[in-house]
């Protein structure tokens, strides 16, 4: 089982390694010339942010509970 689930990752990784050959991405090109590619990392970021202080926050909540009892 070890083994198969191992192949298959390698597989896919391989896929994703030769679907990237020659292509370039004009999304990102003219995102990054106008400058709006920053709001979208900006926009990711705070995102992130706020699921790990989410995060804490329940872990913090959790903590005091197990106290409790």
């Amino acid at each position: 089982m070890k083994k198969s689930t191992l192949f298959i990752l390698a597989l896919l990784c391989c896929l994703n390694v030769f679907a990237q050959q020659g292509q370039s991405v004009e999304m990102a090109d003219t995102m990054r010339s106008s400058g709006k590619i920053y709001v979208v990392i900006a926009t990711v970021v705070i995102i992130f942010a706020g699921l790990a202080v989410y995060l804490f926050m329940i872990d913090k909540r959790l903590k005091r509970i197990e106290k409790e009892k």
